[in-house]
């Protein structure tokens, strides 16, 4: 499989498709209307994609389980004269915190060589394990305090100094529950995982760990920036429903497989991530009277996380 590695003005005019998604999104920002977001970032980032030198398909798309505009599985982008690419993409991950003017509303793709992204297909949700430790044996299948004790030992701390952070869903219960009665310290977070998985994946700080089921799709995009980070990742798919069970299977997927990072990105990629509101990394998108500024991080596939501000004149975006 090809080595990705673009060069600087490649590298900006795929960054420029989620500036222009965060910065269409936040002339909604605050105004209680997801679709409106959603909607917005949609439009701007499949407008900005027909400029950029690429042959790419999404093979992860946003928008199928709660019916928001998307760009869809199967959609080509760019204008076909570049690299073939594998796309996972969600134009906002974290809609309702845009809607509702919360942290951590991001913009973010991840490109990598064609055929190296995994295909979720039909199923909306994973179950995922992220930790900046590659090598400490860590399984989904294992319970959860031995799972906290590989990682101790593999940090050198006491289980008790571990910080977890997990979805807070009903569906994420029992890794509360597990995780407490472990002695782990235990931190919720609300909408869009992306944000958190990159940093229990980052080797500097806390969280230790990202555990719980969350969006398969963006399961998929964190495993590329994950791959970059030389971090752990294992995922397995976790239909919710019936029906989506039956999807799966109609699919010929295995939900009781557990995925590993090779499996879920099989070669390094890049991964951009434009942040609409402020956040953990990022502050989102200043309006000016005369300009927008946009704040990004660039994930390389060497594993070098770049921090890019870039200041949008009005009347270009």
């Amino acid at each position: 499989m090809q080595t990705l590695e673009f060069d600087d003005a490649l590298t900006d005019s795929i960054l420029a498709t989620t500036e222009a998604a965060a910065i269409a999104a936040s002339r909604v920002v605050g105004r209680g209307d997801a679709r409106a977001v959603d909607g917005a970032a949609v439009r701007a980032m499949r407008t900005t994609f027909d400029l950029v030198a690429i042959d790419a398909v999404v093979v992860v798309g946003e928008g199928e389980k709660d019916q928001a505009p998307m760009l869809f599985a199967g959609e080509r982008l760019g204008n076909g004269r570049g690299p073939a690419l594998d796309i996972a993409v969600d134009p906002i991950d974290g809609t309702r915190l845009a809607a509702e003017n919360l942290p951590d509303s991001i913009s973010v793709l991840a490109a990598s060589p064609r055929g190296s992204l995994f295909d979720p297909g039909p199923v909306f949700y994973m179950e995922k394990m992220v930790a900046a430790v590659p090598d400490a044996g860590l399984d989904l299948r294992l319970p959860m305090a031995e799972n906290l004790d590989l990682l101790a030992a593999a940090l050198g701390k006491a289980r008790s100094e571990l910080c977890v952070v997990i979805q807070e869903r009903p569906r994420n219960a029992l890794y509360f529950d597990a995780a407490r009665e472990a002695g782990a310290m235990v931190i919720p977070f609300g909408d869009g995982d992306v944000v958190p998985a990159i940093r229990a994946a980052y080797s500097e700080g806390e969280p230790d760990l990202m555990i719980g089921i969350g969006g398969a799709p963006e399961g998929v995009l964190t495993a590329s920036a994950v791959r970059s980070l030389r971090g752990h990742m294992q995922a397995r798919l976790a239909p919710q429903t019936q029906q989506e069970s039956d999807r799966a299977k109609m699919a010929g997927l295995d939900v009781d497989r557990v995925l590993s990072l090779d499996d879920l990105a099989s070669a390094d990629g890049y991964l951009f991530l434009t942040a609409v509101t402020d956040g953990a990394f990022l502050r989102g998108v200043i309006t000016e009277a005369d300009a927008r500024t946009t704040e990004s991080l660039v994930v390389e596939p060497s594993g070098e996380m770049r921090r890019v501000t870039h200041r949008h004149p009005r009347n270009s975006a």
